[in-house]
């Protein structure tokens, strides 16, 4: 949400989450980012009667044939429900290490983005973006959130979690290139939604 906020407020746009307006969100029961983004956004759509746009995002790890994807949060859910990203970060490089996947060639990743914007009436359109990296050990950095701390993009020598957030996702219209996923994804909104 934070992210989004500060993504939208340039262009003189508020960004309320499902949980302030008092909607459930539903399941996500998608096995895409496509899926559970529409998901999401069709049901805040209906019951706000306004437009809504969610997002749906991951981290898609090549030796891991993909995983955690669509999964991401899960991988960090305790049995209490409550989400811990630091015992997902080793989940993912004990994976890693069980397929071997030691050297920086071996550890190539993407983070996916995929926003959705809906309507009330049920029309949809989506914006994909991504961003190419490895996954690095140990975790490095404290800002951002999730999985950042272990990914580092493609050119950089810093991860996600070593940037601060207008390094990351502080895309502005006439800027060529957005660097984070979310970023690259809302960038194709504005120029095909808001005409920046």
């Amino acid at each position: 949400m934070a992210e989004f906020a500060d993504l939208i407020g340039p262009f003189g746009f508020a960004a309320k989450s499902a949980k302030e307006l008092g909607i459930i969100e539903p399941d996500e029961t998608g096995t895409t980012f496509e899926e559970n983004a529409a998901i999401k956004a069709l049901a805040s759509a209906k019951a706000s009667g306004l437009p809504a746009l969610s997002d749906d995002s991951g981290l898609v790890i090549d030796a891991l044939d993909g995983a955690p994807g669509v999964y991401t949060a899960n991988w960090a859910e305790r049995e209490d429900g409550s989400r811990d990203f630091a015992m997902a970060m080793e989940k993912v490089e004990h994976a890693l290490h069980e397929k071997g996947a030691v050297t920086a060639e071996s550890r190539t990743a993407r983070f996916v983005s995929v926003l959705w914007l809906g309507w009330p009436d049920g029309h949809t359109e989506f914006f994909r973006g991504e961003v190419e990296g490895v996954v690095a050990w140990p975790p490095r950095g404290t800002s951002g959130f999730g999985y950042d701390p272990v990914f580092q993009p493609e050119g950089f020598s810093t991860t996600f979690g070593e940037m601060t957030s207008e390094e990351k996702h502080g895309w502005k219209p006439g800027d060529v290139q957005a660097l984070s996923h979310r970023a690259r994804a809302f960038k194709l909104f504005v120029e095909t939604c808001l005409n920046a």
